[in-house]
């Protein structure tokens, strides 16, 4: 799937300043993530399952 055709959120955590954010795009089988400093796509993202994402954020909480 192309990057541009995704919907590409931030955390409302997330601010303009600090400039350490992700972004996530997610899909019914992938969650796509990708760095916010850099949204082209051209750049590399990461894709994982949703379970797999699940345990993730169980993780960092």
């Amino acid at each position: 799937m192309n990057t541009t055709e995704l919907v590409w959120f931030k955390s409302s955590y997330s601010t303009n300043e600090g400039g350490a954010c992700l972004e996530i795009a997610p899909t019914p089988t992938t969650i796509h993530i990708r760095d916010s400093k850099n949204p082209a796509d051209t750049v590399p993202t990461l894709a994982v399952t949703p379970t797999a994402w699940t345990a993730f954020l169980r993780t960092v909480r």
